[in-house]
């Protein structure tokens, strides 16, 4: 690795720390708010920007070029200083160690909401914003948030940075100028946030409540400032139905919500989001009528809660009304389902991705005409728009790298003698930044009784989720560090 290069990494990880510490004022100003010993939260801060100044500082001649490899290394080694920036005032606020600080950390800048505390109600009201602080910064991927910052140094060096963290198999360029776009991805970010927080409000919650919930729906992060999550207010219909709505759209494509600012419905008329609103509907229906059949609750409770349910698992956000994991099997085998889908490419949602399914299933469909009329020449198409081969292979290898992972770590977790619903769905909910599962990490549960070395093979499992396995994997390539 030469010194531009080294030069190029060091610069964007301060830039980045700078970011973050920045963001991390809202807790701050919180803890003194609500006059809470933050002591060592503060001079945490004074530290941390402090030290990534004088690095800016001490670089400020350097003009940051980013080539793709600059750019991998760089995406991947962000991540664990997220973890790390985040893990240490969890530490001195709380007193926990290292390992859960950093699961925790990892969990929210990623967005899965999985935590390993057990008394969340009772937490400082510090340690509840930062919780909801580091989702936010993460929905939306702290590398496309940083392409504001960087495309003013080099707009080469950001698009490089852009495809390394961006979800999805497409990239769809909305305006010539990705800082633009970047601008324009935080502007919708930002309403979004702003609307769930006013309505929710205006329903019912404190504002501290509401500015929690909102920065974690929009992230579809899923932390709550509750014990019961969102089943704190499960008879205020209208808090259960705005948080489904916007956990909805958030789980659809960003560059959907910007075209329709413009008046451009198309987005919104995609297969992708089409297939989406479907998979919803049908899982959601048949959620709720099992579980109206099965209980004594109103039709109009089983479909809120049903509806609610699906949306923040599918949408891999993780809030929760009720304890769905005693709605029988036939209901659990559908929440599954939802699990393993996902939202769709390029929103602040995990998971496989809708798009995906898309293409395999009009995949094997092609095949299957091919093998029945092996001269027929058969072409996938997505929104009148013909998928080329190497997408359609880079969608089946995917598909197959995040069966392989949720295997592996459960494989992993069920050898260490915890049962086997616990350890596929807590794989799974890791690797799809979901949150909770069953068993022992259902709805009402935490990850507090896992080891440290599986909390940190957990932690891994988020990151790979949400780097979306092939910017990691190319660490691990001899050619990637071939003439670095």
């Amino acid at each position: 690795m030469d010194r531009k290069s080294i030069k190029n990494i060091i610069k964007f990880l301060s830039l980045i720390g700078i970011f973050v510490n920045i963001f991390f004022l809202i807790p701050l100003i919180t803890g003194i708010i609500y006059e809470e010993n933050i002591k060592g939260f503060i001079y945490y801060e004074l530290i941390s920007i402090s030290l990534f100044s004088i690095i800016l500082f001490l670089l400020k001649n350097h003009k940051i070029k980013m080539h793709s490899k600059d750019a991998i290394l760089s995406v991947n080694i962000v991540w664990i200083m997220l973890g790390i920036l985040g893990a240490i005032p969890l530490m001195l606020l709380t007193n926990i160690n290292f390992y859960d600080a950093f699961f925790e950390s990892i969990s929210g800048f990623t967005t899965t909401g999985a935590t390993i505390y057990n008394n969340i109600s009772d937490l400082p009201k510090t340690i509840l914003i930062l919780r909801s602080t580091m989702h936010w910064i993460g929905g939306m991927g702290i590398i496309v948030l940083s392409t504001g910052l960087l495309s003013i140094i080099n707009p080469t060096g950001t698009l490089t940075l852009f495809k390394s963290e961006s979800t999805g198999i497409t990239i769809e360029k909305i305006t010539p100028k990705l800082k633009h776009t970047a601008l324009k991805l935080w502007g919708v970010y930002i309403l979004l946030t702003i609307l769930d927080l006013i309505l929710l409000k205006i329903e019912g919650m404190n504002l501290f409540d509401a500015i929690n919930h909102a920065f974690a729906t929009i992230s579809t992060g899923g932390f709550s400032t509750k014990n019961e999550s969102l089943g704190y207010w499960v008879n205020n219909y209208y808090i259960l139905w705005t948080t489904t709505i916007f956990m909805i759209l958030s789980g659809i494509n960003f560059i959907a919500h910007i075209k329709i600012l413009k008046g451009d419905f198309s987005g919104y008329k995609s297969e992708e989001v089409k297939w989406y609103i479907y998979l919803i509907i049908i899982l959601s229906l048949g959620v709720s009528l099992i579980h109206f059949i099965s209980s004594n609750d109103s039709l109009f409770f089983a479909i809120t809660n049903g509806f609610f349910t699906i949306s923040s698992i599918l949408t891999t956000t993780g809030f929760a009304t009720v304890d769905y994991s005693t709605w029988g099997q036939a209901a659990i085998s559908l929440i599954i389902i939802a699990m393993l889908i996902g939202g769709n490419a390029g929103s602040t949602a995990g998971g496989i991705k809708v798009i995906r399914y898309i293409v395999m299933f009009k995949n094997l469909k092609a095949q299957i005409k091919k093998i029945l009329s092996p001269y027929v020449i058969t072409s996938i198409k997505i929104d009148n728009k013909k998928i080329p081969e190497n997408i359609i292979n880079n969608v089946s290898a995917f598909i197959f790298l995040y069966l392989l992972t949720v295997t592996f770590i459960s494989l992993y977790l069920f050898a260490n003698n915890y049962d086997a619903l616990t350890s596929i769905s807590a794989a799974i909910a890791c690797v799809g930044n979901i949150g909770p599962g069953f068993g022992h990490v259902g709805p009402v549960d935490n990850f507090s009784f896992f080891s440290n070395t599986q909390k940190i093979i957990l932690s891994i499992g988020m990151i790979i989720g949400r780097l979306e396995f092939y910017t990691f994997l190319l660490l691990f390539s001899r050619d990637f560090w071939k003439k670095f």
